[in-house]
């Protein structure tokens, strides 16, 4: 295949085929993907697409809603709504990102009228990435704290703990002889956590943050540094990043499944979470909560898919890449359940409970459960060292894609100014998300975050997905896009992907909309609820990022000549500029519509350039000669 680099500009030997002599080079130069960088290395976009989708969910949530939600029979729903919703979104959005080489704001040159999508998926991921690099620094304290002989968490009588706190050692020693009643004691893993980490006690509500916890603070502080220093160079220094956040989390994920399996009453805890329990499967919650899992665990809506897409070369086999990302992040999360319930089962058996009363999901798990199991083991500073670890760089390479995404969709927007200070506007972006991320470092932090959590990507994130969806099939067309994606990849997609496309996956998404709104439980953190104004405060994030986008058409709008009807006619359709980045993959409707383009026929280009066709220039002269033949029976 031909490379995807733009030759005229960096062989000026030759500028007769596709730019005039007269032409300047800086005007084209800003608009070159050249300039905006490509992935350097072959396995770059999957590994950043892997370590994007495989995050912190699928180790604390996806086995806790498997248990709750029918054990293996979850696995019926989960799989079909896979394939219903999460594969054909996840394809639509590296086509849209890899065809345009444009970020989220940017693409939405497909039809400038819904640009407000693109606002709307930015303050989505700003808010995301604010608490989700929280998570992170928590990782980070807990990571130190393993450093020693002897976990923090272990024993009670210290000075954080209270007279409620009993520890397993104590349990087991006395089990027949003392007459202690477990359910009104606390373990020292979870006092540790609330009144050492957390220091909750020094605040009585969301509306009482109380002093910032320094130690949080400094946590924090180096969890955006590695960060910014990680996306310092954009792809070309994340892309190399991921090959170590991607794939070491599997080998300490196979180590404490090893560990975990070989565990006395481990089998308890399998048998608890894989179960299969089918009449589960005639309850509507249950198919609601696989598409939740699918659709956050995938991350799709959030831009991070298509800002990694738009990095790739044109004809970049992304129909491959969708299958391999999506089923390995449904076996990651499989693989995790059997990691963490192997674990609370042996616990189960240590402490002489069910397997249901120690497990629990989101940092529950990750900082009070997990971490007391690890006291159980021999060792137990290094597996607490490895878990600790392993959420590590699980979270990482997602907030990279989260930071990316927001660079990305700026720096597209205001290439002639951003593009050559990315470095200083990438920090200027941590420091700003550092700053806002400072309330949550406070003792009443945690309820802020829960907060940010239930609400920030919540309905807002789904309304995006589903405007995404529509926009592209209805008003873009369905014929269009298809074709575009045959451009790129040498066929169009299946009836399956067409049909999931046009109905199946904006109908589960409209249904996964309402059961949320209908559903809708206010938000609590332990036995605390959260007053009124915390909740429309909570409300008012996910309605803002709706509201973007009928604030977005009515800046298009007004942009337009003409009565009301035309201009939104006008600004329905696509950008003069909308297409191939590249001049020689621009064939059909496409040609010439660049900016600066001197040439009538890029194909014409190819062959001058390289000699004979490939596949891809073969589909570019049916292409062309598809759109001959519709125009011709239009005008007749």
């Amino acid at each position: 295949l031909p490379s995807p680099i733009p030759w005229p500009l960096t062989q000026p030997a030759t500028p007769d085929l596709l730019v005039s002599p007269s032409s300047q080079d800086g005007d084209l130069g800003s608009e070159c993907p050249e300039d905006r960088g490509n992935w350097t290395g072959r396995l770059d976009f999957l590994l950043s697409c892997i370590g994007y989708c495989v995050g912190l969910g699928n180790v604390w949530r996806f086995p806790y809603r498997a248990y709750t939600n029918g054990g293996g029979a979850f696995l019926v729903p989960y799989f079909i709504m896979l394939a219903i919703c999460g594969i054909p979104i996840f394809f639509m959005e590296l086509s849209l990102g890899q065809f345009s080489s444009l970020g989220p704001l940017a693409v939405w040159k497909i039809s400038p009228l819904f640009k407000g999508v693109g606002m709307g998926t930015i303050l989505i991921v700003s808010l995301v990435a604010i608490y989700y690099n929280m998570i992170i620094a928590y990782v980070l304290f807990y990571l130190f704290a393993s450093l020693t002989s002897d976990l923090p968490w272990q024993h009670c009588g210290n000075w954080w703990n209270t007279e409620l706190c009993l520890d397993h050692h104590v349990i087991k020693a006395g089990n027949s002889t003392l007459p202690v009643n477990i359910s009104n004691t606390v373990s020292p893993s979870e006092e540790y956590w609330s009144r050492y980490v957390l220091h909750i006690q020094g605040s009585s509500g969301i509306g009482d943050p109380g002093r910032i916890r320094w130690n949080l603070c400094l946590c924090l502080l180096l969890s955006w540094t590695i960060v910014y220093l990680c996306i310092l160079k954009g792809v070309k220094s994340s892309g190399k990043v991921v090959y170590f956040t991607a794939t070491f989390p599997y080998l300490i994920l196979v180590m404490l499944l090893i560990r975990g399996v070989t565990l006395e009453g481990a089998w308890k805890g399998i048998q608890f979470y894989l179960t299969p329990q089918f009449d589960h499967l005639l309850s509507s919650k249950v198919w609601i909560e696989a598409a939740l899992q699918i659709f956050y665990s995938l991350g799709v809506g959030f831009g991070g898919l298509l800002t990694f897409a738009s990095y790739n070369t044109f004809h970049q086999n992304i129909y491959r890449d969708t299958f391999i990302v999506t089923l390995g992040n449904a076996i990651t999360s499989i693989l995790a359940g059997f990691a963490i319930f192997s674990v609370l089962g042996y616990m189960s058996q240590e402490l002489g409970v069910p397997v249901n009363q120690v497990a629990k999901a989101g940092p529950g798990l990750a900082f009070v459960v997990y971490p007391q199991a690890m006291t159980m083991l021999p060792l137990s500073p290094f597996w607490s060292f490895l878990f600790f670890f392993m959420l590590l760089t699980l979270g990482l390479d997602s907030q990279f894609a989260f930071m990316e995404t927001i660079v990305t969709a700026v720096t597209d927007e205001f290439p002639y100014y951003l593009r050559p200070k990315k470095a200083s506007f990438s920090a200027a972006i941590c420091i700003a998300l550092f700053l806002m991320g400072l309330i949550l470092t406070t003792e009443g932090g945690m309820y802020w975050l829960v907060l940010l959590d239930d609400y920030s990507a919540g309905f807002g994130l789904m309304v995006v997905v589903i405007t995404t969806c529509l926009v592209v099939t209805r008003v873009y067309g369905m014929k269009r896009f298809c074709r575009d994606i045959q451009m790129m990849l040498g066929f169009k997609p299946g009836p399956y992907f067409r049909a999931c496309w046009m109905v199946l996956s904006p109908a589960t998404m409209m249904a996964l909309l309402v059961y949320n709104i209908v559903k809708y439980q206010p938000s609590e953190y332990g036995n605390y609820c959260f007053p009124t104004w915390a909740e429309v405060l909570g409300i008012l994030m996910g309605v803002l990022s709706c509201l973007m986008i009928p604030m977005g058409m009515v800046v298009a709008v007004l942009q337009e000549e003409g009565t009301l009807w035309e201009r939104v006619q006008q600004a329905s359709r696509p950008a003069m500029d909308w297409g191939p980045s590249l001049e020689e993959n621009r064939t059909g409707v496409y040609v010439a519509s660049l900016a600066g383009s001197q040439s009538p026929k890029p194909l014409m280009v190819h062959m001058r350039k390289y000699g004979g066709i490939t596949s891809y220039e073969n589909t570019a002269i049916e292409v062309d000669r598809e759109m001959e033949e519709e125009d011709e029976e239009e005008s007749m």
